[in-house]
């Protein structure tokens, strides 16, 4: 199972710096304890020194992360703050029929809402959920998304 790991990289921030990504590792060492054959596709842990690309190189970079969300079996997006990257993820993912779980206190926000198949509240949720094998009984399962198509 293939499962991508979105989440809040520049954020809010107004500089060319990014915010710590220690979630990822978090969420990655868990996830290869305890599913099964999982294969984690991480765009910081394939691009960690993305803010020093030449332009060129960044905007395929952030297109092609942003298409390969699409690709995933499950879309877990850590959202502390909004991150507007990480939206067009869960837009892909959710485009794709896939299954996301939104780790975020940002439950009100349409984007999130509307996209995720279920918002946790926070990282050490989502981590009790993997350890305890909800994550990789979802998985098993393959649920799709639950959205009616959009209206004309």
């Amino acid at each position: 199972m293939r499962i991508f790991i979105a989440g809040i990289m520049q954020g809010t921030r107004l500089d060319d710096q990014i915010d710590s990504q220690s979630y990822r590792e978090q969420i990655a060492a868990a996830l290869q304890t305890h599913v099964p054959d999982v294969s984690i596709l991480d765009p910081w842990a394939l691009n960690p020194n993305s803010v020093t690309y030449d332009e060129e190189r960044a905007r395929h970079t952030f297109l092609t992360m942003t298409r390969e969300a699409a690709k995933a079996d499950m879309l877990i997006a850590y959202l502390p703050q909004p991150s507007m990257g990480t939206a067009m993820e869960m837009w892909e993912a959710f485009n794709a029929g896939l299954y996301i779980i939104a780790v975020t206190p940002l439950v009100h926000h349409w984007a999130v809402r509307f996209t995720a198949s279920e918002i946790l509240p926070d990282l050490e949720t989502l981590l009790a959920d993997i350890e305890n094998g909800r994550i990789a009984h979802i998985l098993r399962q393959r649920k799709p998304v639950d959205a009616p198509p959009l209206a004309d």
